[in-house]
């Protein structure tokens, strides 16, 4: 949540608690920004040095737009003059987590942490959405989950949150480890694991290990959430009992989890589950369609009844979940003639998840004359396995009823030609040369799912087909 309208940091507290010098007209802190295109109004500007850019080139624009104050290191401290209102650190990024630990520090409520191979950010604004019917909330913006977006959600939490929730990833092995002794959660979730990232690891348990070290962090005594249905829970389960945690809760499809799904109906706008929570049975509506995302409800299910919360109204609370943009995401367009229904799957994508999205997209019907088209990027960071994992995926492809695939990009060559050429719609070295084919393909009645990895740049067909059409209501979409 924003922090704008009240004070989230005294002006007195920030060089205490920044470690660092207050020059110039500090003022009270109401938000916290490393980015100038959304920074409000008396926020507190952190000028953090990335791989492409420095924030030091934009703290004149943080301050002309109203900052309270620029957090700069002692080098460029001198360039902005006399009268700018600014912290001198050491180290910017340094600072952020120095903020970050000394709120998690003041912290009196309940902190739960997600990460996983897939799942991470759905998962993540499941537990925004029942916590917050349950009390005040702080839940991660976005997929803010690395080592600056961390620290930043620590740093934009308010006083007096009865509830945290936090995301954390990692590309590679050690990367959880400083942001879970940050985070400090008393809960902590892994959704599954799931060959991702596999150019960084040897092996897929490289992965769980990795994904493992989320339970190095647990508060002593604290709960870690296991999916039991998961190939690797036996090894992640070691992990917590290395760790900290004082309880393992499983969650699955199996008679031995601890909280266990019992049936699922999948509707094309919302997923009906029935599910026990340590024998106690809970039947519920999921705002969003798609087992993946039942299944991982679960695991907010369980981390609901590890922090004592009321578990009838979470359950209750589970049919305003929706799903995120780039991840899920549907809206209906009008092309004049009639109405298709978009999929917004672009943010990113793996082996698991793009077989998620087409069993999602499979389940949507058709409309009249109508077909289901997937629209497929490149799946990155995959090693040496990344074309056979591609190529596999035309199983899915077809088990899942998908009418024509349009693909870009080297690696999803090998789904392409690993297709059938009734299933064939075009195929493109990259996403712009692949866009002109998917916007003139679109017809009446279709279910169009977008999805690949970031860097496939799958998001401008997105925007170029939202651009393209008009949008109306989901409801009138599905009657045409």
């Amino acid at each position: 949540m924003s922090g704008w309208g009240f004070t989230l940091w005294r002006a007195d507290e920030l060089a205490r608690v920044l470690g660092g010098e207050a020059r110039g007209p500090v003022g009270n802190v109401r938000s916290v920004s490393i980015d100038t295109r959304t920074l409000e109004q008396d926020a507190l500007f952190f000028a953090i040095r990335g791989e492409a850019r420095d924030g030091h080139d934009f703290v004149p624009a943080a301050l002309g737009k109203g900052a309270a104050a620029a957090v700069v290191d002692r080098a460029h401290a001198d360039a902005f003059g006399a009268d700018a209102a600014l912290i001198v650190v050491d180290d910017v990024l340094a600072s952020l987590e120095r903020m970050g630990r000394h709120r998690r520090a003041e912290m009196q409520g309940r902190v739960v942490a997600v990460t996983g191979s897939v799942g991470k950010t759905s998962t993540k604004e499941m537990l925004r959405t029942v916590f917050a019917r349950q009390g005040a909330t702080h839940a991660s913006v976005a997929s803010y989950n690395n080592h600056w977006g961390v620290p930043l959600t620590l740093a934009r939490m308010p006083r007096g949150m009865a509830y945290g929730v936090f995301e954390i990833g990692m590309s590679n092995p050690f990367e959880i480890l400083p942001l879970t002794a940050m985070v400090r959660p008393e809960v902590a979730i892994i959704t599954t694991v799931e060959p991702v990232h596999l150019a960084q690891f040897r092996s897929i348990h490289g992965i769980a290990d990795a994904k493992g070290e989320i339970f190095s962090g647990l508060e002593p005594g604290g709960v870690a959430i296991i999916n039991a249905d998961n190939p690797h829970a036996a090894r992640l389960a070691a992990h917590a009992g290395a760790g900290r945690a004082g309880r393992i809760i499983r969650f699955g499809s199996g008679e031995g989890a601890d909280v266990r799904l019992l049936h699922i109906h999948l509707d094309p706008d919302f997923s009906a589950v029935s599910a026990e929570v340590f024998g106690t049975p809970v039947t519920y509506r999921l705002g969003a369609p798609g087992r993946h995302l039942a299944m991982n409800s679960l695991a907010v299910l369980a981390a609901v009844h590890a922090t004592g919360a009321d578990l009838a109204l979470a359950a209750l609370s589970l049919q305003d979940f929706t799903t995120v943009e780039g991840r899920g995401r549907r809206v209906a367009l009008e092309t004049g003639a009639g109405s298709f229904t978009l999929i917004d799957e672009s943010y990113n994508a793996n082996p698991s998840s793009m077989r998620a999205a087409l069993a999602v997209t499979g389940s949507m019907p058709r409309g009249l004359r109508g077909r289901r088209i997937a629209v497929m990027g490149d799946m990155l960071e995959l090693g040496p396995e990344g074309p056979n994992l591609h190529a596999g995926l035309a199983e899915a492809v077809l088990a899942q009823d998908i009418d024509l695939v349009f693909a870009c990009g080297p690696l999803m060559k090998s789904l392409w030609q690993a297709l059938p050429s009734d299933r064939r719609g075009a195929y493109a070295e990259d996403s712009a040369a692949l866009e002109p084919a998917v916007l003139a393909s679109v017809l009446p009645g279709d279910v169009v799912m977008v999805k690949g990895s970031l860097g496939s740049r799958m998001g401008r067909i997105v925007t170029a087909i939202k651009d393209r059409y008009t949008a109306r209501p989901v409801a009138e979409a599905d009657e045409a």
